[in-house]
């Protein structure tokens, strides 16, 4: 996963109403819930299905670290996907998303003025129309660079441009050596 995509899954997990089980026991069985069986969830998380059975019985009480991180991952990637859905609509339709960036701006400037990047700490908030088009590019599969561009745009209509009453002829404005970045929506 790319820096936006992990600022994404953080977004959509702090939009969660209740918090994920924490027990691997509690664990195992909403997996067992989500798969419909033993056999498929060990083939997700790399373990055989006795062991999934030995987790869900409490038989075993700690899985090995790596499938314990699979298991973990396997859960917050499928926990509350209609209250994550709902607000990734929301965003793309009416909030938008506020992004909250340190990162080295690039661009193309008019001759006369400087065009070199430089860090700059940014918290803008964004139109619907680029949450919409980050998180269909995220949906396809779009590369990390493709949706670095998408945020690089909407901060170039934003802030630079201030909507049309500023820096026209500024282009091509690239994110480049980010430092964070954190979304909101």
């Amino acid at each position: 996963m790319g820096e936006i995509d992990d600022a994404i899954e953080r977004a959509d997990r702090e939009s969660f109403t209740r918090q994920p089980p924490k027990t691997l026991k509690g664990q195992i069985g909403y997996l067992l819930k989500q798969f419909g069986s033993a056999k498929a969830v060990a083939q997700e998380i790399g373990v055989t299905a006795d062991s999934v059975n030995r987790y869900r019985r409490g038989a075993r009480k700690h899985a090995r670290p790596d499938a314990a991180t699979k298991i973990n991952d396997a859960v917050r990637a499928r926990w509350q996907p209609q209250v994550r859905k709902r607000r990734q609509k929301q965003a793309a339709t009416t909030r938008g998303i506020t992004v909250e960036t340190r990162a080295r701006f690039k661009y193309t400037a008019p001759i006369g003025t400087t065009d070199d990047g430089r860090f700059r700490r940014l918290t803008i908030h964004l139109p619907p129309a680029y949450a919409q088009r980050l998180f269909d590019a995220r949906n396809t599969g779009a590369s990390d660079q493709h949706m670095r561009q998408i945020i690089a745009e909407g901060l170039k209509e934003t802030y630079f441009h201030d909507g049309g009453a500023r820096a026209m002829g500024l282009s091509d404005v690239t994110l480049n050596d980010i430092d964070y970045l954190d979304l909101d929506y």
